[in-house]
């Protein structure tokens, strides 16, 4: 059952509508959130935690597995060491990890991690890594392209950009993180989506989903936090107020508008740091939104976009891999294609 904050405009009856009909459907659960000019509009929590006796209504409050939404976040964490002077985009990398000197990896930089122009591998298949240390997988692995040639989305490049930023800080990437966590206690899990039975670990529910960041403890650079739709929201925030000059940010104007700016082109999907950005009309954030636009998306089923154009964004957290490793770019179209219809912003 849909359960809408007494606060919020409720005259979003087409978005309202996508989500009521993928209930129970794409989905168990989700929470949706969407933010005009800094102000919420509209928030609305749908269906249940998970399918039979264990199930629980999900509230707006609720936790989601975030998946590689995480790589936005642990980004932000990365800016802020530049804009502290701890770290620079473009300086090398080996005083950091030596084990890259003298070997292809030594030309990387943040700016290439985050803009996943690294020529990193993509990843690997966690039967590789059963016995692995993963970090230690990530640095050694060959390259898959030289330094600066090419996009190659790449979780194990941010396992390297979380990794960065523990030895830089010493201290894990679970005392960092916030306002989303790492691991949730045990007492919260049944509170939260459950994702996959995955034939491995049976149903996932409280912990985190993709099985490179379960072999690492669950925590990582790629995935592995948790948080609600406002916590999205509130990260999204962050780089759209910077343009707006709405509200002072621990990033630079500077850092955040070059994090939402083209660094990597690719046909499918440009690159900012951290970010993707709106590239065609066939991107899970639909036709309506313009160009300007910089989001994620986590393969659980969670997403968030933003329209530096029209001071908008929306996140739409669900947990679809539920019922399989389907694409859901259709439902998240929609879901954005009617934001932009309900704020009267086409």
């Amino acid at each position: 059952m849909a359960r809408p904050l007494l606060a919020v405009d409720r005259t979003f009856a087409r978005a309202d509508a996508v989500l009521r009909e993928a209930c129970g459907k794409q989905f168990t659960g989700a929470v949706a959130r969407i933010e005009h000019g800094g102000r919420v509009r509209f928030e609305r929590a749908y269906g249940v935690t998970r399918l039979g006796a264990r199930s629980r209504p999900v509230t707006v409050d609720s936790l989601f597995d975030l998946a590689s939404i995480t790589k936005p976040f642990v980004t932000t964490l990365a800016l802020s060491a530049v804009a502290e002077g701890r770290l620079t985009l473009d300086g090398s990398l080996t005083d950091v990890f030596p084990e890259w000197n003298g070997k292809p990896h030594a030309p990387i930089t943040l700016r290439m991690l985050l803009s996943h122009s690294s020529g990193m591998n993509s990843g690997a298949d966690y039967r590789e890594l059963l016995d692995r240390n993963v970090v230690q997988f990530a640095l050694e692995r060959e390259l898959a392209a030289a330094p600066g040639e090419r996009v190659i989305y790449s979780d194990l490049g941010f396992i390297i950009v979380g990794e960065l930023l523990q030895r830089l800080g010493r201290r894990s990437l679970r005392a960092m993180a916030r306002p989303a966590l790492y691991a949730p206690p045990a007492g919260m899990r049944d509170r939260i989506p459950a994702t996959e039975d995955d034939g491995w670990r049976g149903r996932v529910q409280g912990f985190v989903h993709d099985e490179k960041a379960y072999l690492m403890g669950g925590t990582a650079g790629h995935a592995g936090m948790f948080g609600s739709a406002s916590d999205v929201a509130r990260l999204a925030e962050r780089y759209l107020a910077a343009q707006s000059g709405r509200a002072s940010t621990d990033l630079s104007p500077e850092l955040a508008c070059a994090a939402i700016s083209e660094q990597a082109f690719d046909p499918v999907l440009r690159r900012g740091l951290g970010w993707a950005l709106k590239t065609t009309d066939e991107n899970s954030c639909g036709r309506h939104l313009s160009r300007e636009t910089f989001g994620h998306t986590g393969f659980v089923g969670t997403c968030v976009w933003a329209d530096p154009q029209r001071d908008c964004s929306g996140v739409l957290l669900t947990n679809s891999v539920y019922f399989g490793r389907n694409d859901t770019r259709d439902l998240r179209a929609a879901f954005y294609e009617a934001l932009v219809e309900d704020l009267g912003l086409r």
